[in-house]
C-alpha cells in the first residue's frame, strides 16, 4: 500500500507542499491533522484505544479519531471521512478551533502539528476498524480529566494537549441530544 502524505503547511495553515507521513514524523515537520470529538446525550466523550500495531502510541487512549487530511479534502470532510474508517459511523462534524504542538515519541518520531479540533455528536455504539482501533468506551468528561491527571501514561500526548483546550469549549457544545437540549 501507497504510504499517505501529509500536507505540509506554514503557521498561518497556509500549504506549502507535500510529504509521506513517516518522513514528516521524523524530521518533525509542521503539517496540518485534526482531532474529533464525538460526544453522547450524556455529554460523555467517546474515546478509542490506539490499536497494538500503530507505529507510535499503540493502546494509548485517545479522543475518537484524528489523521491527517487528503490534498483537496476540508478539515470536515477529512473528519467525516476517517471517523468512518475507524469508528464505522458518520455523523455531522464542526470545526471548534485549532492550534500547533510539538511532541516527540520514545521511537524517534516527533508530531509537530496544525491540528484542528472539531465536534460531532452520536448516542449508537461504532463498528471500529480493529486494524486502526483496539477498544473504545464512553466516558464521562470530568472523569477524563480526572484519569489523566491520575495515569497520564494512559493516554496520547496530543489527546492530553488537546483536552487541556477542548475542556473549555464543552460548556458551550452540550450534546443537541441531550434531554436538557431538547
Amino acid at each position: 500500500m501507497l504510504e499517505e502524505n501529509v500536507i505540509l503547511v506554514n503557521e498561518k495553515d497556509e500549504q506549502i507542499g507535500l510529504m509521506p507521513k513517516l518522513e514528516a514524523h521524523e524530521k518533525a515537520v509542521l503539517h496540518r491533522a485534526f482531532s474529533v470529538f464525538v460526544l453522547n446525550s450524556k455529554n460523555e466523550i467517546m474515546l478509542q484505544q490506539r490499536a497494538h500495531q500503530k507505529y507510535h502510541s499503540p493502546l494509548l487512549w485517545t479522543n475518537t479519531c484524528c489523521s491527517h487530511q487528503r490534498e483537496g479534502e476540508t478539515n470536515v470532510q477529512a473528519g467525516s471521512r476517517r471517523l468512518f474508517e475507524e469508528m464505522g459511523f458518520k455523523t455531522e462534524l464542526k470545526e471548534l478551533f485549532h492550534f500547533i504542538y510539538k511532541a516527540p515519541f520514545d521511537n524517534g518520531l516527533t508530531e509537530h502539528e496544525l491540528d484542528h479540533v472539531m465536534i460531532g455528536y452520536y448516542n449508537e455504539e461504532p463498528v471500529i476498524n480493529p486494524e486502526e482501533v483496539e477498544d473504545w468506551k464512553w466516558m464521562k468528561i470530568e472523569d477524563v480529566k480526572m484519569d489523566m491527571e491520575l495515569h497520564p501514561a494512559l493516554y496520547t500526548v496530543w489527546f492530553k494537549i488537546i483536552f487541556d483546550e477542548f475542556y473549555h469549549f464543552l460548556e458551550e457544545h452540550k450534546s443537541p441530544l441531550s434531554p436538557n437540549n431538547l
